[in-house]
C-alpha cells in the first residue's frame, strides 16, 4: 500500500537517510522515496500508518 507523508525538519541527505532508516526499522522491505526539497516521503508498505509516523517522529522529525 502506498502511503504519503509530509515530514518537517529534513534539511540534508543525512536527514533523508535517517527518515528512510526509521521507516525500515518498522518494515525492512518498505520502499521509501524521500523528496528532500518538498519534505514529501512516499512509502510502499503494508505496515499501519501510525507505526510509520511513530518511527519517523522517534527519529526526531515531525510528520504532518
Amino acid at each position: 500500500m502506498s502511503q504519503k507523508f509530509e515530514v518537517v525538519g529534513m534539511t540534508c541527505g543525512h536527514c533523508a537517510s535517517a527518515v528512510q532508516n526509521a521507516v525500515q526499522t518498522v518494515d525492512p522491505e518498505a520502499q521509501v522515496t524521500v523528496d528532500l526539497p518538498t519534505g514529501h516521503v512516499d512509502v510502499l508498505s503494508e505496515q499501519p500508518r501510525q507505526d510509520i509516523v511513530a518511527a519517523i517522529e522517534n527519529a526526531g522529525y515531525k510528520v504532518h
